[in-house]
């Protein structure tokens, strides 16, 4: 028999090479959270759905390839870790867990992530990197509490115009995909402190970029940008501007006014010579890379 370590509630099997959980297990209704990462589990038994109280479970870096309907039934949790497994879709009871505050599902190999996610009101971290996810679901917009969403290291080609209403985003991270454009819509995340875009196909920013009024952080580099909108010199708490590895020949001008400009990297593109203005921010403190 395996051996339990347990504190009454909170069961740790992390990395103890199990190929199955124990049989005992399943009597554990009063449990409130299950740490199993890092065994060797290809299969998750449709007992877990016994496991009500379940308030945490974690099950990332085990072999699984898909989970049971009856995992629906753990109403209770609100932390759920499925990282680093070899997940290729997910099941409709996933999307009954409406406590659910903090999703992990990165290193996958998730094509879709299923309109049912929509359900998920009281998301608050949703972690999908590393997968092959082409699109986003429309429904994405229905998370409203969302703060944190990654999506870097997947096959995104676009971001749904739904992405504008998740009003209390303060960080995006899609960088490493194969976005071309960006809906208008971005410029509606008034509470976006960080965009990490960087290794994407982006031509251009839309207009609307300039509605970012938390931003602090935009990360730009490698890309394909030929032009900025002026209405990026109106972020008034933007700090660093990575521009890096780009096809710039001109920037605009009031990127030179921007106030809380700390850091501006501009190395790696089509400029003949520095604008005027550079010189003005690196002598009130901002470092400019040219």
């Amino acid at each position: 028999a395996h051996q339990i370590h347990t504190d009454e509630t909170h069961l740790d099997l992390r990395g103890r090479g199990l190929g199955t959980l124990p049989e005992t297990l399943w009597q554990r209704t009063d449990l409130r959270g299950l740490s199993a990462g890092e065994n060797g589990l290809a299969v998750l038994p449709a007992e877990i759905g016994r496991l009500t109280g379940l308030e945490t479970l974690f099950l990332d870096g085990n072999p699984l390839t898909g989970l049971p309907e009856s995992i629906g039934r753990l109403r209770r949790l609100h932390t759920l870790d499925l990282g680093h497994c070899r997940l290729e879709s997910l099941p409709p009871g996933l999307w009954r867990l409406r406590r659910l505050a903090f999703l992990y599902l990165s290193d996958n190999r998730l094509e879709a992530l299923p309109a049912g996610l929509g359900r998920l009101a009281e998301l608050v971290y949703l972690g999908a990197t590393d997968n092959r996810l082409t699109a986003l679901p429309e429904e994405i917009g229905h998370l409203a509490g969302l703060k944190e969403l990654r999506l870097y290291h997947n096959l995104l080609t676009g971001l749904p115009e739904s992405l504008g209403r998740l009003g209390r985003l303060q960080e995006l991270h899609a960088y490493d995909n194969r976005l071309a454009a960006l809906p208008a819509a971005l410029g509606a995340l008034k509470s976006l402190r960080r965009l990490g875009l960087r290794d994407n196909a982006l031509t251009a920013l839309p207009e609307s970029v300039g509605g970012l009024a938390q931003l602090v952080e935009l990360d730009l580099r490698n890309n394909r940008l030929e032009r900025l909108p002026e209405a990026l010199g109106r972020l008034p708490r933007l700090a660093f501007l990575d521009l890096r590895a780009n096809r710039l020949e001109r920037l605009p001008d009031p990127l030179g006014s921007l106030p809380g400009l700390q850091k501006l990297d501009l190395r790696w593109n089509r400029l003949d010579t520095a604008p005027a203005w550079v010189a003005g921010l690196e002598q009130r403190g901002c470092t400019v890379y040219l």
